[in-house]
């Protein structure tokens, strides 16, 4: 799960990480009053969607010349006009697509004088079971184009949850980033203040980029990224109640309710599978025939007949969709209750494109004979490799 900028910042706050003041906007009379609650004179108006790329982004509905989604205002008229641009356009950046996300929430914040810039992020090593610190001095651009250029800038500390943050791990944080004296202490500091965040909170990435050194001598968080574990959600509460639906795609939205792992993707084969592995080797044999996946959607190891009736529904609501595949192979799923849910899904919403299902395990006689005896043109396939190819040629077939 994803949140704002600005949730990301009071929740960094609670740990002690110092950040500008700022305030969340939902309209131009929210931007003028929390500009008037700041000292100025400088401001700053963020656009806030789950993406990156805010500040070389460019709004659709503006000239090509117009600023993008973070921009500087010198007095409290400028706030308010750049607000009023700002709200309700489709803010495109490197990250959003070609699609871009409506801009429906602003962060309004005091401008700090920048010295350095830098960069500090938190990741879920998985190859080697720890976490890892990533820390550059090239802040306030992208750290991919920066491993790409300059890899040699990118410094990676591995922590172990099984001691924690140390000492050292701070200090090797402050030698990265080039700081002496009191600013090293504070980097320190603030390094340890963010892996217990992110320890405490599930985290399963937070980024600071850029984390900035000002003319003052102090340290600050100016913009920051916030990802969470979904299975963890249930001991956080109130970071679950941040959840923003109206930055989620709603077929991955509606799947969410019933529990289902959904992706959308840009083919036009739909896929449901049950199980991970089988459902990326689904994915490659479809394009290793020639065709893309719609999808991805694993309906897990034990769902009920209404939770494939669901996943079928979410899929066929894709209007990119111009055929189905099931790849089922039932271990603790049984065959029959996945065909049982097909059956009743593609009733409901008149299946109008072809569908190809593969059954395999438990219960698969009972299965196919629901298949068979149900009425609907649906076409049974022996194995994987045989349904990738039906499915293909029908869809071509079709076009």
């Amino acid at each position: 799960m994803n949140i704002h900028e600005y949730q990301a910042k009071e929740l960094l706050a609670k740990f002690g990480v110092g950040i500008p003041a700022g305030y969340p906007a939902l309209s131009v009379e929210d931007a003028v009053a929390a500009a008037k609650q700041l000292p100025g004179p400088l401001y700053v108006v963020k656009a806030q969607i789950h993406a990156g790329g805010r500040g070389k982004g460019k709004f659709k509905e503006l000239p090509a010349e117009a600023k993008g989604g973070v921009r500087l205002a010198h007095s409290i008229d400028e706030v308010a006009a750049n607000a009023k641009e700002m709200l309700g356009n489709t803010l495109v950046t490197v990250q959003t697509g070609p699609a871009g996300k409506q801009v429906n929430r602003l962060y309004v914040t005091d401008g700090v004088d920048i010295a350095s810039e830098y960069y500090l992020a938190l990741l879920v090593d998985r190859k080697s079971g720890r976490i890892a610190m990533i820390v550059s001095t090239e802040g306030g651009m992208s750290i991919e184009d920066v491993a790409h250029q300059t890899p040699e800038k990118i410094a990676t500390i591995t922590i172990d949850p099984a001691t924690g943050f140390m000492p050292h791990h701070g200090r090797a944080v402050a030698f990265a980033l080039k700081l002496k004296g009191d600013l090293a202490k504070a980097a320190q500091k603030l390094a340890r203040q963010l892996y217990d965040a992110f320890v405490a909170l599930d985290c399963a990435m937070l980024e600071i980029n850029p984390l900035v050194k000002t003319q003052g001598g102090e340290l600050l968080v100016l913009d920051s990224k916030m990802s969470f574990d979904s299975n963890a959600l249930f001991r956080h509460p109130d970071v679950e109640a941040l959840r923003d639906e109206t930055e989620e795609d709603p077929m991955e939205l509606e799947a969410s309710k019933y529990d289902l792992a959904y992706i959308k993707l840009d083919g036009d084969i739909g896929c449901m599978v049950n199980g991970a592995g089988l459902a990326m080797a689904t994915m490659d044999i479809i394009k290793l025939n020639g065709a893309f996946p719609a999808n991805f959607l694993d309906v897990g190891g034990g769902a009920s007949k209404e939770k494939v009736t669901a996943a079928f529904k979410i899929i066929l609501s894709d209007p990119a969709v111009k055929g189905i595949l099931v790849n089922i192979f039932g271990g603790i799923m049984r065959c029959d209750t996945i065909a049982k849910g097909i059956v009743a899904a593609a009733r409901e919403v008149e299946l109008d494109v072809p569908l190809v299902v593969r059954l395999e395990g438990t219960n698969v006689e009972q299965g196919k004979a629901i298949l068979a005896n149900s009425g609907l043109p649906i076409i049974s396939a022996e194995d994987l490799g045989d349904a990738a190819k039906k499915i293909v040629a029908e869809v071509k077939q079709a076009a």
